[in-house]
């Protein structure tokens, strides 16, 4: 089955409550970018998100973190496209060190993982 990865880091502008803290919803926008390279890739169309069947938030992110997000189809129907997904803080900052220190982390911390349905009309599927 296909996969897609994307990773970024995650700015101020995303940081959403105090202590720098991001918001979930912004893992669920990754999971969302991921969702619609794979449906790209394996139809042809950006398709339709059609909703997430479990969401799980496991760790906190932060502005400066780095997050990688990947998903991969695990079933296909005629229309729908079952995706699990999993974003992993891979970068952070270290501010007590200095303000532009940064760690590159041996071990990926898990930060969501996801399981939902893309939609790509019958007439729109081109491969």
């Amino acid at each position: 089955m296909e996969k897609s990865l994307i990773r970024l880091r995650m700015s101020a502008h995303d940081a959403h409550y105090g202590g720098n803290l991001v918001d979930g919803a912004r893992m669920l926008q990754l999971f969302g970018d991921v969702a619609t390279e794979l449906l790209i890739i394996h139809d042809g169309d950006e398709g339709l998100f059609a909703g997430y069947e479990k969401i799980e938030f496991l760790n906190p992110v932060f502005a400066g973190d780095y997050i990688e997000a990947e998903g991969e189809i695990i079933n296909v129907g005629n229309s729908s496209r079952k995706m699990v997904f999993e974003a992993r803080k891979v970068i952070c900052p270290r501010t007590d060190i200095s303000e532009s220190a940064a760690d590159f982390l041996d071990e990926p911390i898990v930060v969501c993982r996801a399981i939902g349905t893309c939609v790509v009309p019958k007439k729109c599927q081109r491969k």
